[in-house]
């Protein structure tokens, strides 16, 4: 026989686990699950503290519904006005119904003003002709 089986057959018959070696595993499983379900309430509690301390981080209240923070003043709409918009930001980019608004009213301000100027080009087409 070579060295590998003697030392299998030296060994003798597998022991059987006793009843002591069964209360330590036991005792084992039973203080890991002790641990971690003490482990997830502390981080429960912590979770809960910290929610009632700070909030949702807002600085504001919510808007109520259907309400907008979009705001353009009704005529005479500057440059400045436009790149101080801000729309409300929902799921997946921003609230259509603000941007159609926005773009609806900015519309209207263009129609306005070019309306405007081709009214100022004819009158003053008409005085130079006249002279």
């Amino acid at each position: 026989m070579g060295p590998v089986a003697r030392t299998i057959l030296d060994r003798g018959p597998p022991r059987r686990r006793t009843a002591v070696g069964r209360a330590c595993h036991d005792l084992t499983v039973t203080t890991a699950l002790i641990y971690l379900v003490v482990m997830i309430a502390v981080a429960a509690v912590v979770f809960l503290l910290a929610s009632a301390v700070f909030g949702r981080g807002e600085e504001l209240a919510p808007l109520p519904p259907g309400a907008s923070p979009t705001r353009l003043p009704p005529e005479d709409v500057t440059g400045d006005d436009v790149r101080a918009l801000r729309f409300q930001q929902a799921v997946r980019g921003y609230r259509m119904s603000e941007v159609d608004w926005a773009l609806e009213h900015l519309a209207g301000e263009v129609d306005q003003l070019r309306g405007r100027i081709a009214e100022l080009e004819q009158e003053i087409a008409t005085r130079t002709s006249a002279e």
